[in-house]
């Protein structure tokens, strides 16, 4: 399938995890990709094979640090000198967990800097050549705690539901671009929870062994705090997903949150 052919994604966050997931999805339908990341030389090595190896035509990495507004404005000059971004995910994200009366505003800054203001730079410098293409597609990476809050997590779930709200207004904003041939220009999230990562093994790790090294168990013993169906999430299912959200099938959707969270947000 390559329904993305000839079109080309940013996904910021990309070199691990739930963004090289998505990124190696759009690359299977034929997108060009823009790998980013603040990642070693063998790191973005190693991501950008990984994408060519799933069928982008071509791929570039981008180092932008989000927290500089000024590098987020030349990562997205370079990329309209190249073609101009088609679909953007934004993805890159930072947490600490820390209690309302213990965070600092260093710690503020940087994590609504970089979960939600990157986010609103990329969106707004990306948009506008979109709705003039009549296709475009955003994919934010929200989180479960963009729909509910959990303790010691403020700057975080602040950054999320904002990104959840950004997200709304950015559809609404741009819903009447294109038309159904063209696929049109699209805002939705993705709100995952617990997804099987290199970051939480560590988590895993530790309830396995109370569990005589089963790591089946440890999983179900750590998911069954928040999430009902005690399975993780893939970086691949969430991939799927995004895909699916940039197909032009999906043209009509706009301005949804999709929780792939076991249940969690159900209760």
């Amino acid at each position: 399938m390559n329904d993305l052919a000839g079109k080309t994604a940013l996904v910021t966050g990309s070199v691990q995890g739930i963004g090289l997931g998505v990124a190696k999805a759009l690359a299977g339908a034929g997108a060009r990709i823009a790998v980013h990341g603040l990642a070693t030389p063998e790191q973005a090595a190693e991501a950008l094979e990984a994408v060519t190896a799933a069928g982008a035509p071509e791929a570039r990495f981008f180092d932008a640090d989000l927290r500089d507004v000024a590098a987020i404005e030349a990562m997205m000059a370079e990329l309209a000198d190249w073609g101009g971004v088609d679909i953007l995910v934004n993805n890159a994200g930072i947490q600490k967990t820390v209690s309302l009366a213990d965070a600092d505003a260093a710690t503020w800054d940087a994590v609504i800097g970089v979960n939600l203001s990157a986010a609103f730079h990329t969106m707004r410098l990306a948009m506008p050549a979109m709705a003039g293409r009549g296709y475009g597609r955003v994919v934010n990476i929200a989180s479960v705690h963009g729909l509910v809050a959990s303790v010691n997590k403020a700057p975080y779930v602040s950054a999320k539901f904002g990104l959840v709200g950004l997200s709304k207004v950015a559809a609404l904003e741009y819903a009447a671009a294109g038309n159904r041939e063209s696929g049109g220009v699209t805002v939705n999230c993705i709100a995952p929870g617990w997804t099987e990562t290199e970051l939480i093994e560590p988590q895993i790790q530790a309830r396995a062994a109370d569990h005589g090294g089963d790591r089946a168990a440890g999983v179900a013993d750590l998911l069954s705090e928040k999430q009902p169906s005690l399975r993780m999430t893939s970086t691949d299912e969430i991939g799927a997903l995004a895909l699916w959200l940039c197909h032009p099938i999906a043209h009509n959707v706009t301005g949804t949150t999709i929780p792939v969270d076991g249940g969690w947000t159900a209760q």
